[in-house]
């Protein structure tokens, strides 16, 4: 697959996870590879349990230490082993060159301290500011995200504001210290379709503005057509399908993706149920030979019990689908 221009900032390859549990380990990843370019807003899609936040925490080191094991593979970011950093290197790396927009905003906000506080302190562990100079910093991150009384903002609790408002909040603190890579873990989900978009535009004009690369973290493919530049559908633990998001929506290569652009609400005929996957995910406690999707795929046939590798489509695809493997052989 033909890559984009610029530095790669997170490379993943062929990484293998699993978690230990008292019935054994559940095989979270299976051979995911990804990378994320300087500048590019990349997308990761998949259903709840397919993978896609333990992937970037995995990156960033932030799975609970003693639950997660890896198994295969390996992991760079700005052309590092995080796993093999200091804590205190790590410090340096999050925040300052990576930062991440968690799902639900009020977990993520301390609900005893004032936005402002939080702000600053986050400049100011990263940055060689003063105390005046990083209060005005974040004032004026918080007017880049359409909050027209920052300072009265900056004086409120997280409970007195809006889940679209501390939304908001959380982007500008992932901004503040100018990262070279944020990780954006659906952090539209809870949030109502208008201030959905107006979130999903704050994130594009921002990371344009700044240069900054983007992980975009969803199950919508709705909202990812809207934003990524490329995307990856993750399945079960393993990449799907990889491509230019143009290229995935205009003509998808697997089953799987073809089966979350279908559920869609837009697309249902009007007063008609809407389209779901049947099934559910496979036990990654004791995942089925073969393609993982074979029982919830109406493609399925007996190529599908030896696992698909992930094959290049054309220049800017990629796909672990034997039937389209074998269409693009006799092309």
């Amino acid at each position: 697959m033909t890559e984009p221009s610029g530095d790669v900032l997170l490379e993943i390859t062929d990484l293998s996870l699993e978690f230990r549990t008292y019935r054994g380990p559940i095989k979270a990843l299976n051979g995911v590879s990804l990378n994320v370019r300087a500048g590019e807003i990349v997308g990761i899609v998949g259903e709840s349990g397919c993978g896609k936040s333990v992937t970037m925490m995995a990156a960033t080191r932030l799975l609970p230490k003693g639950s997660a094991h890896i198994t295969g593979g390996g992991i760079r970011l700005f052309g590092s082993d995080p796993m093999k950093l200091s804590e205190r290197e790590l410090q340096h790396v999050r925040g300052r060159q990576v930062s991440t927009i968690f799902q639900e905003p009020m977990n993520a906000l301390n609900p005893t301290r004032r936005i402002g506080e939080q702000i600053v302190e986050v400049i100011r562990r990263h940055q060689r500011l003063d105390n005046a100079a990083a209060t005005s910093k974040a004032s004026g991150l918080l007017r880049d995200m359409l909050i027209s009384e920052p300072q009265r903002i900056m004086q409120a609790y997280p409970f007195e504001l809006s889940g679209g408002m501390r939304q908001r909040v959380l982007i500008a603190m992932a901004f503040s210290c100018e990262p070279r890579l944020i990780i954006a873990d659906e952090p539209t989900t809870a949030l109502d379709v208008t201030v959905q978009a107006l979130i999903l535009g704050l994130i594009k004009h921002k990371a344009m503005s700044t240069g900054t690369a983007v992980v975009f973290i969803s199950h919508d493919m709705a909202v990812v057509s809207q934003l990524c530049d490329r995307l990856y559908v993750l399945y079960a633990g393993r990449v799907a399908e990889a491509g230019t998001t143009a290229s995935v929506l205009a003509a998808p290569a697997h089953p799987y993706t073809r089966a979350l652009i279908r559920c869609l609400p837009g697309l249902a005929p009007p007063k008609q149920p809407l389209e779901q996957i049947p099934g559910t995910l496979p036990d990654l406690l004791d995942p089925p030979a073969g393609c993982l999707f074979r029982a919830r795929c109406r493609e399925a046939d007996d190529r599908c019990g030896s696992v698909p590798p992930l094959a290049a489509m054309e220049p800017t695809r990629r796909a672990a689908c034997w039937r389209r493997i074998e269409e693009t052989q006799a092309a």
